[in-house]
């Protein structure tokens, strides 16, 4: 039987002949033919198309030679295609240093690269008939002799082995073999099983799987057959696998290359299955069983290997991941942060602050603009400043100080205290970063808070899909682990990290500042320095001692073009001739300065450079938002504890302070308090914002009388202004004013309806009570109100009508002292509530029936303390006893004064009803 011709590479540097046959392979022979042959063969042509048979003697065997091209790890692996390139080129130089080889009549009968494996296959025949001596001196064209007969104990392992050992010695005495590098060696291999020439996508590794085809192989014969190629890390014990699937061992080769080498030449070869079996590689057992080895490259990282690590471990994973997240925050991202916070707070975004666009904006807009309307100037706000000068004094004075506590401005709402602190700030050029708690509040989950307090601070970037992510991820962790990984974090602890970075930011503005400073000076110092080099040279120059050399060189002749002048001496006579003004110049100008001074200096410039926190609206009315202001008190305690920054607040809440001493318990708060204008300044204030638009230049007397009604309150003050000057009268305007309080009041404070008035905080009794003392008295006792009818120690209700501004408490050494109206409108507001005779006559009866309500209780419990005391013999009837009585019948007679004080008051309570209804009645 006759097997297929491989393929026939022409020699360009041997004989021209051709191979015409082959000879049947026996069966244990090592070596086979190239069947189904994938890969790039180099071929002969001029082939005859029916060969002849192969002479006798003659096999055929593979070699491989390691190292020759690079292993390709992958398909992303560039380095295959410059290999590419230089495979025709490296493949002839491996011909030529093989073609003068011709142990055992050696003749290459192909040359194939295997690049992906990184080595090159030599398909070759050898004459196995051939003593090794013969071998040797063995010439001509093979066949052309008959064939010796093969030497007895010589077999044809042993010849191949000699064909190695000796092609190994060839390619060595001639230089080594050639590689894609141009540097590094390759190694010559004989092939033991059957080249298996792939071009699937299975890429080398370290790792072999070898499936044993017949019985398995035990460990000692595996390592011997497998060590020769390299040394290996790991094997594994062969496991149950389904029937109709081979079992295997997974091998682990220290290098890939050993691997490469050892699946190409042992691939498909047959050996015994255990080791004492002899010629385990090349021969038979004793009971004739033999396992044929296929080799198959195994990834030594398997698929979804991390994946599967990631997810079994969770307790492992999620607290690296979280650190490592951490760490990405704080290295990458919190000073990109913080460099935002400075920029914000020193306006670099703010493009109108650049020079080029004053420039443009001087030279262009305003030149070319034809309005010739005149532009209505800013109205000032000087009228409400004049109440304000020992509380702006006061500001202006903290600001100078170095930072060891708070300031505290509070007032009414509208009078005024956002104006005066940034008057205070425009005046003395400090840089201020404002906060508003208000829109802080008005956040709807813990996101938008961080989201808000991140916008007004300038902190970017933010991520504010981490949060959900991080909570989602803590939730799935606590199924996987019991525990909470610590991605997600509280609200309070979301803003302590923002405000930090926010912290590190204002840090940066006040070094910013005083480099700016520094450079200021520098520049200025240099220009002084200048100045005075200037003045000494003209002075030289009016002596005639300093003459400019450049002009002499070009106006003078011999020395003098070079010197620069003559070649006399100056004389001390030259200086000497100066006026006496002149000689300030090389004197000292300035007396030295002190220490002392040079220290304050220092310190008001250190002090110019920080900036200044200002907290608007700080505990705002209504706002239950006790973390938000624990978190932002604690950050600026350790702002002024760590002379970072000045801090301002700014509130409408008389308890404000209680917030703010948490944080700062042992040192005193800068209290500026500001109140309502005066009817003066009121009445000075509205003629300025009315003769400033145009409206009226003077306000007659009815006029001053109805802008009285108003008040001093700064709002109500700017909403008359307004409406006058959209056509309403100043009486109108007055009037709409009032009406629409009157109406809020009525509504606030006693509700719609009977169950609006049940969920109030108060009484409409305790409202009507106090609403209408005040409008009869500017102001009243807090005592006086707070212990009689109808709060009778209930401080609770009078804290509330606070809260919602219908009252304000005024404090004198620390407690409350007296109740004004909570804004100056109200008062005409409580005027025109108690003149309404229907509303009135209403609350009026209400109040009286719980009036009488309580006096009836009162006698009824005086009553049946009587009816005891009677039982126990006391005469009640008598008065005469009284001077003699005994302590029982005193109380007896208290307690009879106390009916007739109460019987007295229900009478005419009963008697104020009566009126009322009639008056109702009438429909007045």
């Amino acid at each position: 039987m006759l097997r297929p011709l491989v393929g026939i590479r022409r020699l360009p540097f041997a004989r021209q002949h051709v191979l015409l046959a082959r000879r049947l392979i026996p069966r244990r022979t090592l070596a086979t033919s190239a069947e189904n042959d994938t890969t790039d063969v180099v071929r002969n042509e001029g082939l005859p198309d029916d060969p002849p048979k192969e002479p006798f003697g003659r096999k055929d065997a593979w070699i491989y030679l390691s190292g020759v091209f690079p292993i390709r790890f992958g398909v992303w692996d560039f380095r295959y295609i410059i290999a590419r390139l230089e495979k025709e080129d490296i493949i002839d130089q491996i011909n030529s240093l093989i073609g003068d080889f011709n142990k055992y009549n050696f003749q290459v009968l192909a040359v194939e690269g295997t690049q992906k494996d990184g080595g090159v296959f030599i398909h070759f025949e050898y004459d196995s008939s051939l003593s090794p001596s013969a071998s040797s001196t063995a010439t001509g064209t093979p066949g052309t002799s008959p064939p010796s007969p093969p030497i007895q104990g010589l077999s044809d392992f042993d010849r191949l082995k000699e064909i190695e050992v000796g092609l190994r010695k060839e390619v060595e005495k001639k230089g080594g073999l050639p590689t894609w590098k141009r540097y590094g060696t390759a190694h010559v291999w004989l092939v033991r099983g059957k080249p298996w020439r792939e071009d699937l996508y299975r890429f080398p590794s370290p790792q072999l799987k070898v499936e044993f085809d017949g019985p398995d192989v035990d460990h000692e014969s595996l390592y011997d057959i497998l060590r020769p190629y390299g040394r290996i890390a790991d094997m594994s014990v062969p496991v149950p696998v389904p029937a109709g699937t081979l079992r295997s061992s997974t091998v682990r080769f220290i290098k890939t290359q050993s691997a490469t080498i050892a699946r190409n030449c042992l691939h498909g070869i047959a050996v015994a299955p255990h080791a004492h079996d002899l010629g385990a590689i090349h021969g038979i057992p004793a009971d004739g069983k033999l396992t044929r080895l296929r080799l198959i490259y195994e990834k030594a990282i398997k698929d979804h290997m991390f994946r599967d690590w990631i997810s079994n471990h969770p307790r492992i994973v999620l607290p690296v991941a979280a650190f490592l997240l951490a760490t990405l925050t704080y290295t990458i991202f919190d000073p990109v942060r913080a460099w935002f916070v400075e920029a914000k707070v020193l306006d670099w975004f703010d493009y109108r602050n650049y020079s080029v666009v004053r420039w443009l904006k001087r030279n262009t807009i305003e030149r070319l603009s034809f309005d010739t309307t005149k532009v209505t100037p800013t109205p000032s706000a000087s009228s409400a400043w004049r109440e304000r000068q020992d509380a702006a004094r006061d500001i202006t004075a903290f600001l100078g100080e170095q930072p060891s506590n708070f300031a505290l401005v509070t007032g009414p709402e509208g009078s005024g205290k956002g104006v005066m602190v940034a008057h205070a700030l425009s005046s003395g050029n400090r840089h201020a970063l404002t906060i508003d708690c208000a829109e802080l509040c008005k956040a709807t989950s813990d996101a938008a808070l961080i989201s808000e307090l991140a916008k007004q601070t300038g902190y970017w970037p933010i991520f504010s899909m981490l949060s959900s992510i991080n909570n989602l991820l803590d939730l799935a962790s606590v199924g996987l682990i019991g525990q909470k990984a610590g991605f997600s974090t509280s609200i309070d602890q979301q803003m302590k990290q923002v405000l930090e970075v926010v912290g590190k930011g204002l840090e940066g503005v006040s070094k910013h500042h005083k480099a700016q400073v520094a450079r200021r000076e520098e520049y200025a110092k240099n220009e002084a320095s200048e100045k005075e080099q200037e003045e000494a040279r003209s002075e030289l120059i009016r002596l005639g001692a300093w003459h400019d050399g450049r002009i002499d060189c070009v106006a003078g002749n011999g020395i003098m073009s070079e010197l620069g002048f003559g070649d006399e001496l100056l004389r001390e006579s030259d200086y000497d001739a100066a006026p006496a003004s002149s000689q300030a110049i090389f004197a000292a100008s300035e007396p030295v300065e002190g220490e002392e001074k040079k220290k304050l200096d220092e310190e008001k410039a250190d002090l110019g450079a920080l900036p200044v926190v200002v907290m608007k609206n700080w505990a705002l009315k209504g706002a239950k938002k006790d973390e938000l202001w624990d978190v932002l008190s604690a950050w600026a305690a350790a702002l002024v504890e760590n002379k970072v920054a000045q801090v301002i607040f700014v509130s409408d809440n008389s308890s404000a302070p209680k917030n703010i001493a948490k944080a700062l318990p042992s040192k005193p708060i800068t209290t500026i308090t500001l109140t309502d204008a005066t009817a003066e300044s009121a009445l000075g204030f509205v003629t300025e914002k009315l003769k400033e638009a145009g409206v009226q230049d003077d306000l007659s007397a009815d006029d001053c009388i109805e802008v009285r009604r108003l008040g001093g309150r700064l709002t109500d003050l700017e909403s008359f202004v307004y409406k006058v000057r959209n056509g309403l009268t100043i009486a109108e305007a007055v009037e709409d004013i009032i009406s629409r309080n009157v109406a809020e009041v009525r509504k606030n404070a006693f509700g719609d309806d009977a169950e609006d008035a049940s969920n109030l905080p108060w009484t409409t009794e305790q409202a009507w009570g106090i609403f209408k003392r005040l409008a009869e008295e500017e102001e009243i006792p807090y005592a006086d109100v707070l212990l009689d009818y109808p709060f009778k120690g209930n401080e609770t209700a009078l804290r509330e009508l606070e809260h919602d501004e219908f009252i304000n408490i005024t404090q004198l050494n620390g407690r409350p002292n007296t109740i004004r109206a909570g804004k100056p409108v109200f008062y005409s507001v409580f005027q025109r509530l108690t003149s309404d005779k229907t509303f009135a006559a209403m609350q009026d009866i209400a109040y009286n029936e719980k009036a009488m309500a309580a006096a009836e209780s009162a006698i009824r419990s005086a009553e049946q303390e009587l009816n005891t005391l009677t039982n126990i013999g006391v005469d009640t009837g008598l008065k005469g006893w009284i001077l003699g009585a005994t302590g029982v019948e005193a109380r007896a007679s208290w307690l009879l004064r106390k009916i007739e004080t109460n019987e007295k008051k229900l009478e005419i309570l009963d008697a104020q009803n009566d009126k009322l209804k009639a008056l109702l009645k009438k429909g007045e």
